[in-house]
């Protein structure tokens, strides 16, 4: 089980919550999950996010492994210019 944290400005969305446990075993089963079991976050995962595990910034690594007990933390996208 994975215990994913939000952002401040995605706990907004999220009807003020601010962690979800999780079950997956990478970032692409995580966001998948996330959105079924918590439809409220739907709109903003279909947005993009960045997911940071353990510290480390991903962004469209689908199948980046996310270990059990991982610390991981949803942000929206931050785009460059």
């Amino acid at each position: 089980m994975i215990e994913v944290q939000l952002g401040a400005t995605l706990r907004s969305k999220a009807g003020g919550r601010t962690s979800f446990p999780v079950e997956a075993s990478n970032i692409k089963q995580l966001l998948d999950r996330l959105g079924e079991a918590y439809p409220e976050l739907t709109p903003v995962l279909e947005r993009g996010v960045s997911v940071a595990i353990d510290g480390k910034l991903y962004r469209d690594s689908w199948l980046q492994p996310v270990p059990d007990g991982a610390e991981v933390f949803l942000m929206p996208r931050v785009a460059g210019g």
